[in-house]
């Protein structure tokens, strides 16, 4: 399934906020703060991600992941990871600016080959 960019990216948030926040809640200003984007861009957003089944949420509630959200945030995150050891211990790029902006962008569109392929260098 093609997923949306921006919805990765708000799913990643989710997902990095609830691993700091008891019993894994969000709230709409953390997502906010985090994306720095409007707090109504957010909710626009969040009742699209409702709709695709990817959060558990009611207006003006907390959010949470359902398992299907936090599986794209994990793999989009896995994504990232992955990208920044080749870019740091194989490209020997050391400016985090431009490592950060490079793995974000790319993240959203390596394959599952890709990522394996980039595992295999580490072995």
């Amino acid at each position: 399934m093609e997923i949306n960019e921006t919805f990765e990216d708000y799913l990643k948030a989710i997902y990095l906020i609830s691993k700091q926040n008891k019993a894994g809640w969000v709230s709409n200003s953390e997502i906010s703060n985090l994306l720095s984007v409007k707090p109504s861009s957010v909710t626009s957003m969040l009742h699209k991600l409702k709709d695709n089944d990817f959060i558990a949420w009611k207006p003006r509630g907390s959010i949470r992941l359902t398992q299907k959200g936090k599986n794209i945030a994990k793999q989009t995150l896995r994504n990232y990871k992955k990208l920044r050891e080749f870019f740091i211990n194989v490209l020997k790029l050391t400016n985090k600016e431009i490592i950060d902006k490079l793995c974000c962008e790319i993240e959203h569109h390596i394959t599952y080959e890709v990522v394996n392929a980039l595992d295999n260098l580490s072995d």
